[in-house]
């Protein structure tokens, strides 16, 4: 495994085929490009195991997402997977730390072993993980997109009135409702959905994990609020506003989408990435930024590689 190499501010990247002029950025490491997981995934020796719990979540039973049809007329049922990691020994009288993964059920095996061999070592506290799916297909006009690529606060909602009460009582465990004890992760739009809970309900969560963030203009229905979409973030909503309680975890690819594209079609997930990382080093946020080489977007083998060390960072500060 190549060791990380630490770049400075102005390190410069060589964008695209089309000849884009290279841009400052605010990366702090470099990985690959070849990939090894991370050893905390193969641990051989007994460790104390979590279980993972998991159960169905019917359109029919949302109020804030009874499903989407293309054309916004009526609604379409669907089925949303839910899977609950519950750390060993749970005690019914503790509050715990919270996980919330988008597109979840994907990461079910990496976030699992990740956890135990974490939480065994003490090098993250003993939290609960909801790995959720999305109510299904991707990008605009999809039930998906409505979820993850809106710049909103009812997603957070979502997961506050309809998911973790439902977690809570059928699996008699406590979650914090301390937004420093509280953390949401994803990749591609879910890593973008991640970002929208903590940017929009702060006083629900503080820590992010982004994987090939989709912080483009992928919002559907259009918002004249926010008419670039995700795009946004980095173009005016974090340059504008006072700097929030957010520490964030992110990655981009070097063959991440749109890596070939220019500014115009804002849809270029390594400059949105980088430029995210700009205006979070610009605030004085608390961030760290891996840039992938030779790999693609949500590429596994990214994942498997840093998420132990991901999540480490991610909780440093919260008493174990």
């Amino acid at each position: 495994m190549k060791v990380p190499i630490l770049l400075s501010f102005a390190s410069t990247l060589l964008m695209t085929a089309n000849s884009l002029n290279a841009e400052a950025t605010a990366r702090s490491i470099e990985i690959g490009p070849d990939y090894q997981d991370a050893a905390e995934l193969h641990i051989t020796s007994e460790i104390q195991r979590g279980t993972i719990e998991k159960f169905v979540m019917e359109s029919k039973d949302s109020a804030l997402y009874p499903g989407i049809a293309k054309n916004r007329e009526g609604t379409v049922p669907y089925s949303r997977k839910v899977a609950v990691y519950l750390p060993f020994n749970l005690d019914s009288n503790k509050t715990y730390p919270l996980l919330v993964v988008q597109d979840g059920t994907g990461y079910i095996d990496v976030v699992s072993k990740s956890l135990d061999a974490l939480i065994a070592q003490k090098r993250v506290p003993a939290m609960v993980a909801i790995l959720i799916a999305s109510g299904g297909g991707d990008a605009q006009g999809s039930e998906r997109g409505l979820e993850y690529d809106t710049l909103s606060g009812k997603y957070a909602e979502f997961i506050e009135t309809e998911v973790i009460p439902r977690v809570e009582k059928d699996y008699k465990v406590k979650i914090t409702t301390d937004p420093e004890g509280r953390a949401t992760m994803g990749g591609s739009s879910g890593a973008a959905a991640a970002f929208t809970m903590a940017w929009f309900r702060p006083d629900l969560y503080h820590r992010v994990l982004s994987y090939s963030g989709t912080f483009v203009n992928q919002q559907s229905p259009l918002n004249p609020e926010s008419p670039h979409g995700a795009w946004e973030y980095h173009e005016n909503l974090i340059p504008n506003a006072a700097k929030k309680p957010i520490r964030i975890w992110m990655e981009v690819s070097e063959h991440d989408n749109g890596y070939d594209r220019d500014e115009a079609s804002l849809h270029n997930w390594v400059m949105a990435n980088d430029r995210m990382a700009e205006v979070l080093k610009a605030k004085g946020y608390e961030y760290r930024y891996v840039f992938a080489k030779d790999a693609g977007h949500t590429d596994g083998r990214v994942t498997k590689q840093t998420l132990p060390a991901a999540l480490e960072w991610l909780w440093q500060s919260y008493p174990r």
